[in-house]
């Protein structure tokens, strides 16, 4: 191997890859978006994703892990990624890369006190303020793609508690697809899939009667699927 070839690698210019976790919650009424104020410049103070620089001891995705484990707590949850960005100017300081990839938590699951101790405040989508460099992109491109998971797959299910009423369920696929459904289609079409397992308990919080509780049955679903199912609502 000559000088110049071996030399190859080392007179490339050097890119900064980074990951940015767009960090989806549902809190029994809406989709919520954790989203914390910058602390580095540029853009010190502005509403930001979070993120990281990827190490060299560490794959993309392993980073995304970590970022998410070290701002709420959790580990194993639902991520997956979705665009990369490499506008050459999308970042003025410097020259980086970035890999989007959303995850699906359920808020009651996080470390509260870690959250608040990186000062990682959870908003509505609805009332999103202005994010920082390409961020605003970035969730409107994982919206797109969880919305389409959504269609095939119950991934909204990742989002829910163990327990959870067919209300809860509607609310959570209305803020997913920001549209509302009618209740007793909504109700005759999730009870046909046969994806449920009804509990004989119900959930009293809103009203004297009550709502029956259910499990999502992820056995019934595999079984299903091998068959070829939509899930489409």
């Amino acid at each position: 191997m000559s000088a110049e070839q071996s030399n190859f690698y080392s007179t490339q210019d050097k890119i900064l890859i980074a990951t940015d976790c767009i960090i989806f919650g549902f809190d029994n009424q809406s989709i919520k978006l954790l989203i914390f104020k910058r602390i580095v410049d540029p853009f010190a103070g502005e509403w930001s994703l979070i993120g990281s620089f990827v190490q060299n001891n560490e794959s993309v995705t392993n980073a995304a892990k970590r970022v998410l484990t070290e701002i709420t707590g959790l580990e194993n949850v639902f991520m997956q990624q979705s665009q990369v960005y490499g506008a050459v100017e999308r970042d003025p300081g410097a020259r980086c890369i970035t890999v989007g990839q959303y995850a699906l938590i359920r808020i009651e699951d996080q470390d509260i006190e870690l959250v608040e101790k990186h000062g990682a405040v959870w908003h509505d989508l609805d009332e999103m303020p202005n994010l920082v460099l390409d961020h605003n992109q970035l969730v409107e491109d994982a919206l797109s793609q969880l919305r389409l998971k959504a269609s095939y797959q119950p991934i909204g299910f990742e989002l829910l508690p163990e327990k959870f009423t067919i209300p809860s369920l509607q609310r959570l696929y209305e803020s997913i697809y920001q549209k509302k459904f009618d209740d007793r289609n909504f109700r005759k079409k999730i009870i046909a899939l046969d994806v449920l397992t009804k509990l004989d308990e119900k959930d009293k919080s809103t009203s004297k009667k009550g709502a029956f509780l259910y499990k999502f049955n992820r056995r019934k679903y595999d079984r299903l699927v091998e068959k070829g199912i939509n899930f489409k609502l």
